[in-house]
């Protein structure tokens, strides 16, 4: 039941229509295309498709509100082997193509993994061709100048001789003689470098599409992956996706074979000159210095050398390349830059109970769902000019089957507040019409699919998602500050090798580090932001005493408490600020430069550089300093839990703003000065003007918007729109049951219908005395009648507690679909007596499982990891409790 204080919300304002003069042309949606609309992930399993079930599938996919979908080709169900397609087959290409016209006809894009599983790698790649891993290690001189089997895996690269006091002394030609040769002096250490194949294979690889994954640092391994796409996609009449897609950095490889060559002519020395400090012998300052070198041409080498084959393959035919850079141990904005869509993710809800379905304050922030990682792909979009950032979307939000919409679109609006505007569930398996109910599935997913009972109402989560992506894709993103990310402090760290950046590890990389605090007191004190990386930094220009990049503009640039600065990064920095640019420094100027050549020299051009540019950048407290230069922040988030993005159109702004906050939003101040603002209800389409009161120069809008809901303003900076006011209306002492009795009738689920019954008032359908309602996943349809109340209204429709979504009709009209608590609906005028209310329930799949396991029905039936659960454990609900299922209650009419 909710907690919180019953406030209601009656809404007087028109419906989103075609007809002339209902909507003033300056505020209404934009135009709602295909890649405004949510996509989905699309497993082929065994890549067992066929056309007839394509169009079926596609053509559910459309009617359900979706804009595309991502074909990805993974393993097979058990018993489907004969339909099995290999991987870039004629046959393959063949369903590709239908599977592209045909969307197309509907109106549906299709994107596709570059690749099986995930990541890159295949069959035609050979060992040698794959992930490598370095080891440096310092050791004794062996006795009879031998290494034993195990002290250097893999081949020997250098091999140096280390004493106290010395330089290292480079013996590899010695060693490969034997060593024989060389007689070590007392005290003296070996440290060889090694690097062998880890053999890592495409993880949950479709058939024709096993293999080693690439070498991902290699420019060759890259070129010699991409031989029979295009092969493949160069036969005639092949079809084209919209998109081709990296999956995020799950390569166990932290070496290649051209690191030492790209070190010397990068870093500028050689790492064998180093190659004790690399092994963690000596100062911690100069290992930390050498590993830094060495993490940054690993990061080098992935965007200048390694990727680059990828993206000039796809955008030679056309198509578009979306790219998770995440997990990789280079700069993430710079790589998320280089492709045409970057994409995030949100993963699961770190520890909390697999089994809730409800949202509460709060459970949108935890484990690995973190608005500060998912704006590095965002910044990168807004930075290199890109209109489009993509999301994974609810990959396993839950425990399987127990997902509800309302989860689902509290997930969306925490990507959608970082950034994103072009989300992907993850996700949809392909399933035949023959496989036995919940058809094929993929383990690892929210499962969005036609035989999911949750797909009934879900067209009514896409039309929200896709109200909101049409704003969010409009107009120029407009965020004040550029925040500096000093990735060569975390670069300079004497542990461990390549460091790289996961949604999981965020703690460490983000968090933990002064950045990630600043990015933080930043997001929750109302300063909007992207990150900038260096390479980024050399583009940015100023425009009077703005800053501009990407066609994007900024405010000023902060940097976070920062140690380790590159002095071409301080030299640009510097030439902004005496452009006239607002530059300030947390707390403290940067102090030292990273790596290890010319040290000194490069020292004493910092030291310069930050000398004369004393007067220039500003040093203190950032919130001081940015109200100084004129940045107002935006006050609503002093609500814990209430989140915003901006979009800047012609003539003023969007703002999309998320509540998922323990309590009811009331009062949206505004930063933007406008002379008025109209009030845009993503999930209705309803659109009204507010009511606005000036304080000081800006604007309080009075809300109502409960926890885990959502509104868009559109600020207008002349004029008033000829709209109808938008009106939040509280209800006071106004409330009347709707007592019934109620009639249920059971319309569409399984595994069978349940018995029509009667209640007297509503209860749990699981709790009527049929035993065919506890294993029941589906939809039943509540029906009283009512007379009107005393009094003239206008009235809201309380159905209390539903489990999970509802659909619903007043004599014969259609009110609405309500998948958020409080679910409430303005209803339109009552008869004064006979009013039939009809409301469609429709439950989880999660009772429907529980029973299947408990009678251990074989519906687990797929090769590979076959199903596990949240955790990663064998899937089994047969001790799942009966979940409560239906319209609970109580219903009530509420007005003032």
């Amino acid at each position: 039941m909710n907690r919180y204080k019953v406030i209601v919300v009656v809404v007087f304002c028109v419906s989103i229509s075609t007809t002339p003069g209902l909507l003033s042309a300056e505020v209404a949606w934009p135009a709602q295309t295909r890649q405004c609309r949510p996509w989905t992930y699309n497993w082929w399993l065994g890549s067992a498709v066929d056309k007839n079930n394509l169009a079926r599938e596609l053509t559910r996919y459309r009617k359900c509100g979706l804009g595309g979908i991502h074909i990805v080709p993974i393993y097979g169900a058990k018993g489907a082997e004969k339909r099995y397609i290999d991987y870039l087959s004629p046959k393959w290409m063949e369903m590709l193509s239908f599977a592209v016209k045909k969307a197309g006809k509907l109106d549906l894009g299709v994107d596709m993994t570059t690749g099986t599983g995930w990541c890159f790698g295949g069959p035609h790649i050979s060992r040698n061709q794959g992930c490598r891993q370095v080891r440096v290690k310092a050791m004794d001189f062996p006795r009879n100048g031998t290494l034993k089997p195990g002290q250097a895996p893999g081949d020997v690269l250098a091999v140096v001789a280390v004493g106290p006091g010395e330089k290292s002394i480079d013996i590899t030609d010695k060693y490969r003689a034997g060593l024989a040769s060389y007689k070590p002096r007392p005290g003296q250490k070996l440290v060889v470098l090694s690097a062998r194949p880890t053999g890592r294979a495409v993880k949950r690889a479709a058939p024709g599409g096993a293999g080693p994954m690439i070498d991902p640092f290699s420019r060759a391994s890259m070129e010699a992956y991409l031989k029979p796409f295009t092969a493949a996609f160069g036969a005639p009449g092949a079809a084209r996706p919209r998109a081709m897609y990296h999956d995020s950095f799950e390569y166990s490889a932290n070496w290649t074979a051209e690191v030492l060559d790209e070190f010397h002519l990068r870093r500028g020395y050689k790492l064998q000159d180093r190659l004790a400090a690399f092994a963690g012998m000596g100062n911690p300052d100069h290992v930390a210095r050498v590993k830094s070198d060495y993490r940054e041409t690993l990061s080098d080498l992935l965007i200048d050398k390694s990727f680059k084959p990828w993206f000039s393959w796809c955008r030679r035919r056309g198509i578009l390349t979306r790219d998770q850079a995440h997990g990789s141990p280079a700069n993430l904005i710079d790589i998320y830059a280089q492709a045409d869509i970057p994409e995030t993710e949100m993963f699961s809800r770190g520890n909390r109970n697999p089994l809730r379905s409800k949202f509460e304050p709060g459970c949108f922030t935890a484990g690995d769902r973190d608005i500060l990682v998912s704006k590095f792909a965002s910044s990168a979009a807004h930075l290199a000019g890109r209109k489009l950032t993509s999301s994974e979307t609810c990959t396993w939000m839950a425990e399987h089957f127990c997902e509800t919409l309302e989860e689902a679109k509290c997930f969306v609006d925490l990507l959608l507040a970082a950034g994103v505007n072009h989300v992907f569930y993850h996700g949809t398996a392909y399933s035949p019409d023959d496989a036995a109910w919940p058809g094929w599935l993929f383990y690892a997913a929210t499962e969005m699919n036609p035989r999911n009972p949750i797909w009934r109402d879900a067209p009514a989560l896409n039309a929200y998602i896709t109200r909101c992506q049409s704003v969010l894709q409009a107009g120029t993103c407009d965020n004040d500050v550029l925040l500096y990310w000093p990735i060569h402090d975390l670069w300079h760290n004497p542990a461990g090798m390549a460091i790289n950046c996961t949604v999981h590890n965020a703690a460490s990389w983000l968090r933990g580090q002064p950045v990630g605090a600043t990015a933080r007191g930043l997001w929750q004190r109302g300063h909007s932001f992207d990150y900038v990386s260096d390479r980024l930094l050399e583009k940015v220009s100023v425009k009077g005493t703005g800053l501009v990049i990407g066609g994007s503009r900024y405010r000023a640039i902060v940097l976070p408490p920062v140690r380790h600065i590159p002095v071409a990064t301080m030299k640009k920095l510097v030439e902004l600020a005496q452009a006239g640019a607002t530059v300030i420094c947390q707390d403290q100027l940067p102090s030292d430069v990273p790596g290890m050549a010319d040290l000194e020299t490069r020292r004493q051009q910092l030291k310069a550089l930050l000398a004369g540019a004393s007067d220039k950048i500003r040093v203190g407290k950032i919130e001081p300093l940015l109200a100084r230069a004129g940045i107002q922040r935006e006050t609503m988030t002093d609500q814990a839990g209430v989140m915003f993005i901006r979009r800047q159109i012609d003539g003023g702004r969007y703002y999309f703003i998320a509540n998922q906050s323990a309590r009811v939003l009331d009062t949206i101040p505004l930063s933007a000065r406008a002379k008025s603002v109209a009030v845009m209800d993503p999930m209705t389409g309803r659109i009204g003007l507010a009511r606005c009161k000036p304080v000081n120069g800006r604007i309080d809008v009075p809300a109502h918007i409960e926890p885990g809901h959502s509104i868009i303003l559109r600020t207008l900076e002349t004029g008033s729109p000829n709209l109808p006011p938008f009106q939040f209306v509280c209800a006071g002492a106004r409330s009347v049951d709707i007592a019934g009795p109620w009639r249920v009738k059971f319309l569409a689920g399984g595994p069978v219908l349940p018995k029509d019954y009667r209640m007297d008032k509503p209860a749990s359908w699981t709790a009527n005395g049929d035993k065919a309602t506890k294993s029941f996943a589906g939809t039943a349809l509540y029906t009283t009648t009512f007379d009107a109340p005393a009094g003239t209204g206008p009235w809201v429709l309380d159905l209390g507690k539903v489990c999970h979504s509802a659909r619903v009709r007043l004599n014969g009209q259609a009110v609405g679909t309500a998948l958020m608590n409080p679910y409430r609906l303005a209803l339109p005028k009552l008869r004064p007596t006979g009013n039939c209310l009809e409301i469609e329930i429709t439950n989880l799949a999660a009772n429907r499982i529980a029973d299947l396991d408990r009678q251990k029905v074989r519906w687990r039936f797929f090769h590979d990891i076959n199903f596990v659960n949240i955790g990663y454990k064998p899937f089994d609900a047969s001790n799942w409790p009966v979940f409560d299922s239906g319209l609970i209650g109580p219903v009530k009419l509420l007005a003032k």
